[in-house]
């Protein structure tokens, strides 16, 4: 017997709304449990109580579900303006999305290998979760350049990769979480003076 056509890939229903935020986050779940190596499309599958082919329907490999998953939990992308960059930094530091949100850190501890040996992974990890978060660190800066925080020779891009990676380093190395406190020191006596105009005396 003939079954007749198969629905082709544009007609098949898509997963959405709060069934897809349910894969999602169960896919982070996964994802702090095992890390990136050994989550699996079943294993998400068991944990979102969906089937293997209702994840396929909308994402064809891990990776793009993982992506998917990280950005979703970071919400849209938000460039806070308190009024000064050292404001702007603890805002975008701390509380949710940050440095202190123990959920983001761990997913970043768990994609490390990803990042370092899948080239795929780690294009689209660059592409959709931190070239807008690049984006919106530079507009921070820039400012605050405008409001004369910033003296014009500043390398813009050296400084935030500098801020963000000293606090990555004594989460991960060191072992220290980050605190609302670590991560005003850090501004305190390494940003905000490294920053700062020079005095034209």
């Amino acid at each position: 017997m003939n079954a007749g056509p198969s629905l082709p890939v544009e007609s098949r229903p898509r997963v959405e709304g709060d069934r897809e935020l349910q894969i999602l986050q169960a896919t982070l779940e996964v994802l702090g449990d095992v890390g990136y190596d050994r989550l699996t499309m079943d294993a998400v599958a068991t944990r979102a109580k969906a089937s293997k082919a209702t994840l396929y329907r909308r994402w064809n490999t891990k990776a793009a579900l993982v992506i998917d998953a990280i950005v979703a939990h970071k919400g849209p992308n938000h460039v806070p303006d308190t009024g000064s960059l050292r404001g702007d930094l603890l805002a975008t530091s701390c509380g949710s999305g940050g440095f202190t949100d123990p959920q983001p850190i761990s997913v970043l501890g768990s994609i490390m290998t990803a990042i370092n040996r899948d080239a795929d992974f780690a294009e689209a990890w660059r592409r959709d979760f931190i070239g807008p978060k690049i984006a919106s660190s530079r507009a921070i800066y820039e400012r605050a350049r405008a409001r004369g925080e910033i003296r014009d020779d500043l390398d813009i891009d050296l400084i935030a990769g500098a801020f963000a990676g000293i606090i990555l380093h004594r989460i991960f190395v060191l072992g220290e979480p980050a605190s609302a406190d670590s991560i005003a020191n850090v501004i305190d006596q390494i940003v905000l003076p490294a920053c700062r105009p020079t005095d034209p005396r």
